[in-house]
């Protein structure tokens, strides 16, 4: 229960006795008008707050310690109880106080965490201990399980009263953020349909498998960038990304002039025009003009999104991350392969966690399928994401057979959910279960032939619906690239042939934006697409030098 007014009248009482000393002379209006001001400034400095990932219904993480965060008056001493624990901190200069509540195991039983301070307190209630993990990403993560094919049905099965969601809404500012505007809530088929689907759904599978609670963070951005991503001091430091920071100093220029601006107004005034000429003319509607605070604000410009919307959770115990993002950056491929580790070490940097899980989604298939071999953007990002799993404790759902041509948001965000969820089930909580898609392992060339051996982390390859192992393409030194016919030979192996090619000297799988590819895992875990070759990838940027001026 909060508590406003304790306290508030000593603080009071020398001003009051100030003034019955002040000079007869004084308008008694400005007497009230001063003493009003004396009230509402004590008032505010007594006021004990809490950020909104710290409220009723929230999940702490288990087995872990939990920082508890506040702000309050500058040196005021802050006493947190909760579950047999009593942790005292003191409020800094900013008026900020954080402590940590040590470790505790699982429970469902609603507990009461009590904060006070000399002069309020309050009570955050319904709190439970379980599993928490963050939903993050762009609009694939993003997606509410409304979207989801079977996302009304889905939604009917939100029934647990320990399972809770809370979701961060999109923000973007180049200034640290303490805090936005959200609370938890208990999963509802209200709730639920509104959230995130591939968060939803893996972690109602942690819930029911591990059967503890959970509680899920979702803070996805439609359209995002890694980059907005990290923390721009970050970006700024490595000189891996000076490219990255020149352009984006340019576009904050661009868009922070005079001349941007007035263009805009004038934009906005033939929109305006063209809107009431295709009301009369019962035609759609134009766009509106782009805005140059929509890049200023927005989710593509480095460190928008870290400011504002995972700033204010940092810290927040929690399990591990889900992520499912990179379309947006699919034409910067060669610079993600750099860029997607670097923010994942980055954020565990910022947890103080070098071991937090992060698991991922490889992008789908997408666009027009390919009829013919070559080069692909959206090849070269999956391979970017596939080499990240050089570090510890990730992981990637391979889902090259779950998307739609002529929709970038494939709606089949159940399978690709529990695709994902398989990596936690099997690495944070001892489940055996397969949980990694088949990848290369080797390739032999011999004449016409190549042999290319798949890791298959104990299992076995099997061609879906045809018998024909679909998806390969091979090139000879002229480095042209042709599809191969290939076949599966024993448990893990597939032998190319081709007949424009007399002398393949590298392979490819699912080399493509939207290939057809049929290989599996015995369990129905696509074999993740690959290459053998290390020819300069089509998103490497070119060196100035080389260019011809214009």
């Amino acid at each position: 229960m909060k508590n406003r007014g304790v306290g508030v009248l000593p603080c009071i009482a020398p001003a009051v006795a100030f003034l019955s000393k002040t000079s007869k002379n004084m308008k008694s209006h400005s007497r009230f008008l001063l003493l009003s001001g004396l009230l509402a400034f004590s008032s505010s400095q007594a006021e004990l707050k809490l950020p909104a990932i710290i409220g009723d219904h929230m999940v702490l993480q288990q087995k872990q310690s939990n920082p508890i965060w506040g702000w309050d008056t500058p040196g005021t001493k802050i006493t947190v109880s909760f579950s047999g624990q009593i942790k005292t901190a003191e409020a800094d200069k900013e008026g900020k106080w954080t402590l940590k509540l040590d470790g505790l195991p699982a429970s469902a039983e609603p507990q009461v965490l009590k904060i006070s301070s000399p002069t309020e307190s309050r009570e955050v209630q319904d709190v439970l201990i379980g599993e928490v993990w963050m939903c993050s990403g762009q609009s694939n993560m993003q997606m509410s399980l409304g979207g989801d094919w079977n996302g009304d049905l889905e939604a009917l099965t939100a029934k647990s009263s320990t399972f809770r969601l809370i979701t961060v809404p999109n923000a973007g500012s180049q200034e640290l953020q303490t805090d936005f505007k959200g609370q938890w809530v208990q999963a509802t088929a209200d709730s639920a349909l509104r959230f995130s689907a591939v968060g939803y759904l893996f972690g109602r599978y942690i819930h029911q498998i591990v059967g503890v609670p959970v509680g899920l963070i979702h803070n996805s951005w439609g359209g995002s960038a890694a980059e907005a991503w990290v923390r721009r001091q970050s970006l700024e430091k490595d000189p891996r990304f000076a490219t990255l920071m020149e352009n984006t100093l340019k576009s904050e220029a661009l868009n922070s002039s005079e001349k941007a601006r007035s263009d805009f107004a004038e934009a906005m005034v033939k929109h305006k025009e063209l809107v009431e000429k295709a009301k009369a003319e019962g035609k759609p509607l134009p766009r509106e003009p782009r805005s140059p605070d929509s890049w200023l604000k927005g989710n593509a410009r480095p460190g928008n999104i870290f400011n504002a919307v995972v700033y204010p959770t940092l810290g927040y115990g929690v399990k591990g991350v889900i992520w499912y993002q990179g379309e947006t950056n699919a034409s910067r491929a060669w610079e993600y392969g750099q860029l997607f580790p670097f923010l994942i070490q980055e954020w565990r940097k910022e947890w103080n966690n070098p071991d937090l899980p992060f698991y991922w989604v490889q992008l789908a298939d997408f666009m027009k399928e390919d009829t013919s071999p070559g080069e692909s953007n959206w090849a070269e990002l999956r391979e970017a994401q596939t080499k990240t799993l050089a570090l510890p404790n990730t992981g990637q759902a391979v889902i090259i057979d779950l998307g739609e041509g002529k929709d970038i948001h494939p709606k089949n965000k159940h399978d690709v959910a529990s695709r994902l969820v398989r990596w936690a089930l099997a690495k944070d909580y001892g489940i055996k279960i397969s949980y990694r898609s088949p990848e290369l392992k080797a390739v032999e060339f011999q004449g016409s032939k190549a042999t290319v051996t798949i890791d298959c982390f104990g299992s076995g390859l099997r061609p879906f619906d045809v018998e024909e192992a679909l998806g390969f393409s091979v090139c000879g030194e002229d480095k042209v690239w042709h599809w191969a016919k290939g076949r599966v030979l024993g448990k893990d192996k597939v032998e190319l042939t081709c007949e424009d090619v007399a002398k393949p000297i590298a392979v490819r799988y699912a080399w493509a934006n939207n290939p057809r590819c049929n290989i599996t895992s015995l369990e129905g875990l696509p074999l993740t697409p690959f290459r053998t070759d290390d020819f300069e990838m089509t998103t490497k940027p070119k060196d100035p030098a080389t260019v011809p001026a214009k």
